[in-house]
């Protein structure tokens, strides 16, 4: 597959393991791993591929888990022509590849604030593609304009309204691949800023298991969440309250086990494969469902082919 490629100025690997690309430590490889250089190698890349091959935008992987047969077609990993983070005004650019924390303590920095991505793991790129947000904010109440490269090459500039982003999802064109956003920051000062996040670090630490190999939360929280992602007070389930109520807090496939420290986090314990921790995953969904009627939607995202496919 690998000589049928169009030429690039980035980094074309085949057979790439990803499992030690994801915070889960699982998963078979990419049938080829694109790293482009920048946005143009991308979208020259992109343009002269082949429409019959499949691909993949993969961030830091703090958000899904490979599974074991891996990942057919190209899988495309942004680097560093993808993380610039910029200011003018209240307005904060940054690349897909900008982690978001580091986005966070910059724009708090400049008096902006964007305090709420400072505990979310990941990328810009994949905030923006799963809506994410903490703290009664969402990525959908800053984000202007988000740039892609579609599938064929085309880089737009995309309004956030176009987006359609609900709690937890957004809507792109299928192939499209989030190279860019800009946000539009509330101001605030600084030093207070900076230690409103030294709080929220705290508190994540003392509720999360943050020294476990997870992906974030497993499940969404169950339901009562209007479009614009917001919370609906009076009807504001948690996802770790209906596992609990489940039983299943500290349930175990193999390596894998819902985390004792906050069940809604699926952890690989050592030696977990990724459909030991699927498999506890609809395992999970099950019982939840047995015992109140909830259908539990994944928020950690599954991709690839399960070994015996």
């Amino acid at each position: 597959m690998l000589n049928t490629l169009p030429h690039v100025r980035g980094t074309l690997t085949p057979d790439r393991p990803l499992a030690d690309l994801t915070w889960m430590r699982v998963g078979g490889p990419a049938d080829v791993l694109f790293q482009p250089a920048d946005v143009d190698d991308l979208s020259a890349f992109l343009a002269a591929l082949d429409p019959g091959i499949p691909v993949f935008p993969m961030g830091v992987g703090s958000n899904l888990i490979v599974r074991d047969g891996g990942v057919k077609g190209v899988v495309i990993r942004l680097g560093r022509g993808f993380n610039g983070i910029s200011f003018d005004g209240q307005t904060v650019t940054a690349g897909a590849a900008a982690l978001d924390a580091h986005v966070a303590r910059k724009a708090a920095s400049e008096g902006l604030d964007l305090t709420f991505l400072r505990t979310i793991p990941g990328t810009i790129g994949g905030a923006v593609r799963m809506n994410a947000g903490c703290y009664g904010s969402y990525m959908a109440d800053v984000l202007k304009t988000v740039t892609v490269v579609l599938r064929d090459g085309t880089v737009v500039d995309m309004p956030a309204a176009d987006l359609a982003m609900a709690y937890r999802s957004s809507t792109l064109p299928e192939g499209a691949v989030i190279v860019g956003g800009t946000l539009l920051a509330p101001t605030g000062d600084a030093d207070a800023l900076n230690a409103r996040m030294d709080d929220q670090l705290k508190k994540r630490d003392e509720t999360q298991p943050t020294k476990d190999r997870t992906a974030g939360s497993t499940f969404c929280n169950p339901a009562g969440f209007s479009s614009t992602g917001k919370a609906d007070d009076m009807h504001d389930l948690k996802a770790w309250k209906v596992i609990d109520d489940a039983g299943m807090r500290g349930a175990t496939i193999g390596g894998a086990v819902m985390n004792i420290k906050h069940s809604n986090f699926l952890t690989n314990a050592g030696g977990a494969t990724a459909a030991d921790l699927e498999d506890l995953g609809e395992q999970v969904r099950k019982k939840v469902y047995d015992s109140s009627g909830i259908t539990l939607e994944w928020e950690i995202m599954r991709v690839g082919q399960r070994s015996a496919d």
